[in-house]
């Protein structure tokens, strides 16, 4: 395990080190490995969760356990003689939870080459020898990257706590209420893949405080959950993923694991495994300590996924339950996969959205312009009275962002700015914004209509808005394009698309605010802005001008209260 001091540097040189960073190197052994000499899940997961741990005590000074995890996808498999390359470091602390990112990486020793494995982020709680909570003290972020992870810590923490409203909701829609089991022949029963396994936790399963680690739990759930989707399909299966789950209760040494798995849907390459995990002692009632849906595959020779047999669910009521429940889950996966996991550049412009992929969207809105926002290679284009045009050109796309000082309070600009139905008054570039639905107190959808020399263009565009989370953070108004099948595209308008784009508001005094414009440049979009770059005019200098004006008109007004849900939305749509 690595050391909290600094590495070391060539003379004169500084290297910046974060304390609560932890290091784990290990050289993946038989005993460490599955029948294919791979590195078993389980094993991989208690690495992780130790290495987590440490990095998460090192920050709180007092002992910590896994209150729950995110998503994790395994990118790769690593062999026996192949070294494990683990590190960890605290994101962010809250009150009394902070984010833990985990990156594990593999090398292999012989050719000197190095991938990623799969990242993870972590949550874990202090705890207390006499009970209580512990209040923690803030993380301040350092470097660039440091200060991105710890924006987006905030937003990560806001997906985790409606996680369980997401299921909820998806699972009352009349679509997945009329999923029909479909018959097939050769149907392998669900009760058929059941698996039950009792554990004894021991002392070399628990940490300081005699606490079962929550890695060596989820070892015990890897292991049960490959024994049910092996009877499913007779072969080895690879488990690719393991949803977000939480750990309801602790777990000591001496208590009796009682784990249970099954699978609770097979589609047509990955099965979803849900598994179960509940303690006791003596004769006491069963305690829920933890529960977690894993996805599996089984791959040929080649290494591409073979198709798998049916599933016929329980009889039972709750048999179906499970059954619908995967179908919603698998929705819900593949929302979490293609618009957070993706890189910006890789999402898709035209992302639908409905009420189950909303609280995704807004995350990769906010985030998006928050790693924008963090960049430190923006190039000074112009400047005019104090109003910055910046450029930044990475990968073929241009960005640009235009910066200035408004003597109005933060908290004000943002409410003023954050209305999108009034930036008609001062951007000539908004011949018409009408609200189409609020969804809830900090995102809109908002249909936009703008002039053009040849033709006018409409862009329909999700703008999420969100205050500080701690002193020092910036207001954030994020806006990126998505579609609405009650809005398609209108006759003799161009659709646009606005990839990233959004406002950043930081307090200077109590009186002034910077207010920073950010618009990742599309075809639609650079017209309005190119010749300003390349020096042929200052219309943005205009722009921003009357921008500043109409924040000072509106400076003592009454916060305008919240827009009422537009009725052109379709319920359908819902």
């Amino acid at each position: 395990m690595s050391r909290p001091q600094d590495e070391m540097a060539e003379e004169g040189e500084e290297v910046f080190r974060n304390l609560t960073e932890v290091k784990k190197s290990q050289i993946v052994m038989p005993c460490h490995a599955n029948h294919r000499q791979e590195l078993s899940v389980g094993q991989l997961l208690k690495w992780m969760d130790s290495t987590a741990c440490l990095s998460a005590e090192r920050h709180a000074g007092c002992p910590c356990v896994t209150a729950s995890v995110d998503d994790i996808h395994f990118e790769h498999t690593i062999g026996v003689g192949q070294v494990v390359n683990i590190k960890a470091k605290v994101n962010r602390a809250f009150n009394t939870s902070m984010e833990v990112g985990i990156v594990v990486n593999c090398e292999d020793l012989f050719s000197d080459s190095h991938w990623r494995v799969c990242q993870a982020f972590a949550t874990f709680v202090t705890q207390r020898t006499t009970g209580g909570k512990v209040q923690l003290r803030p993380l301040v972020p350092r470097t660039q990257e440091e200060q991105v992870e710890h924006s987006l810590a905030a937003e990560r923490r806001r997906m985790r706590l409606v996680h369980a409203d997401i299921m909820k909701d998806l699972l009352t829609n009349r679509a997945f209420q009329q999923v029909e089991v479909q018959e097939a022949e050769k149907a392998v029963p669900a009760e058929r893949t059941q698996v039950e396994s009792v554990e004894l936790v021991l002392p070399p399963h628990a940490n300081h405080q005699v606490n079962t680690f929550g890695g060596q739990i989820m070892a015990w759930m890897e292991n049960v959950a490959t024994i049910a989707a092996s009877r499913l399909c007779n072969a080895h299966p690879t488990l690719r993923s393991i949803d977000m789950f939480h750990f309801r209760g602790p777990s000591q040494v001496g208590d009796r694991l009682v784990l249970k798995a099954i699978v609770n849907n097979a589609f047509k390459n990955s099965m979803e495994v849900g598994v179960c995990a509940e303690a006791y002692q003596g004769e006491e009632p069963l305690r829920h300590i933890n529960s977690a849906f894993m996805i599996f595959e089984v791959c040929d020779r080649d290494g591409k996924p073979c198709t798998l047999p049916k599933i016929q669910p329980e009889p039972l009521v709750r048999g179906r339950r499970r059954y619908q429940e995967a179908i919603a889950r698998k929705k819900i996966r593949l929302d979490r996969k293609y618009i957070i996991s993706c890189k910006q550049t890789e999402v898709p412009l035209s992302v639908p959205w409905d009420l189950s992929n909303q609280v995704y969207l807004s995350y990769n809105n906010v985030s998006a312009l928050k790693m924008l926002a963090a960049r430190n290679n923006w190039v000074l284009n112009s400047e005019k009275n104090k109003v910055s045009l910046y450029t930044l050109e990475q990968k073929q796309v241009l960005s640009f962002k235009i910066e200035f000082e408004a003597d109005v309070p933060a908290e004000r600009a943002f409410m003023v700015l954050s209305d999108l139905s009034k930036r008609v008054e001062w951007d000539p570039n908004y011949e018409r914004c009408e609200l189409i639905h609020r969804v809830d107190d900090d995102d809109f959808l908002y249909r936009v209509v703008t002039p053009s020399i040849c033709q006018g263009g409409d862009f329909i565009l999700l703008a999420s808005r969100r205050p500080p989370c701690d002193s020092g953070d910036p207001y954030v108004i994020a806006l990126r394009s998505v579609t609405l099948p009650t809005h398609p595209p209108t006759e003799g308008y161009n659709r646009g698309e606005v990839l990233c784009a959004g406002f950043s508001i930081m307090e200077v005094s109590n009186t002034v605010s910077k207010i920073s414009y950010f618009n990742q440049a599309s075809p639609e979009v650079l017209p309005y802005i190119s010749t300003d770059i390349a020096g042929l005019s200052s219309s943005f200098y205009g722009t921003f001008c009357t921008c500043s004006t109409f924040l000072q008109d509106n400076r003592d007004n009454p916060t305008p209260k919240d827009q009422p849900p537009s009725s052109t939305l379709n319920s359908t749509l819902l």
